[in-house]
C-alpha cells in the first residue's frame, strides 16, 4: 500500500489547493507582498540599502522630517527598533536627527543629500516596479486591487486595536 504524503502531490504554484491557508486573507496578503518585493528588494539591495532601510527612505521622501512616532507608523517598524534603523542610518549618512522645534522631547528624521538622492533613484523604479505588476493582472482586478486594500487599511485603523 503506498504511503498517501509520498504519493500526494503539491498542487502547481499559484493554484489553490482548497485548504485554508491557499484561501486564507492574511496568507495571501503576506505571499502577495512576499513575491511582488522579492524582484524589487534584489534592487535596493544593488544600491547598498537594506530592505528597512529603503522603507524608511520612502517615508521620508513624501515625509520629510517625520517625528519617530509617525514615521513607525508608516513604515510599519516597531518603534525601538526604528530608532535602531535610523542610528544606523545616521552613521552611513543616509538621514539626520534634529530635535522638533515646537517640543525639543520629539526627534524628527530628515534625509541628507545622500539619502534624498538615493531615494530620487529609487521611488521611480518602485513606481515602475509597481506598474508592471500591476500589468500582471486583469484591468478590471488592477483598477480595483488599491482601493479595496485602502478601505480595508481605512476600516481596521477605525477598530480598536485589541488582540481578535
Amino acid at each position: 500500500m503506498e504511503n498517501p504524503a509520498i504519493t500526494q502531490k503539491d498542487p502547481p504554484e499559484g493554484q489553490k489547493d482548497g485548504g485554508f491557508v491557499s484561501d486564507y486573507l492574511l496568507y495571501l496578503l503576506a505571499a502577495a507582498s512576499d513575491r511582488a518585493s522579492t524582484q524589487f528588494h534584489a534592487c535596493v539591495r544593488e544600491r547598498g540599502l537594506r530592505v528597512p532601510e529603503w522603507r524608511v527612505l520612502a517615508c521620508l521622501h513624501d515625509r520629510d522630517g517625520a517625528m519617530i512616532t509617525h514615521l513607525a507608523v508608516l513604515s510599519l517598524f516597531e518603534q525601538s527598533r526604528l530608532t535602531r534603523i535610523i542610528v544606523q542610518m545616521e552613521e552611513r549618512g543616509l538621514v539626520r536627527r534634529r530635535s522638533d522645534p515646537q517640543d525639543g522631547r520629539r526627534v524628527r528624521v530628515f534625509l541628507s543629500d545622500k539619502g534624498r538622492q538615493l531615494a530620487a533613484e529609487l521611488v521611480p523604479l518602485a513606481k515602475q516596479h509597481e506598474s508592471s505588476l500591476m500589468s500582471l493582472l486583469r484591468e478590471d482586478h488592477a483598477e480595483a486591487l488599491k482601493p479595496s486594500l485602502q478601505a480595508l487599511l481605512a476600516t481596521l485603523a477605525e477598530q480598536p486595536s485589541g488582540d481578535s
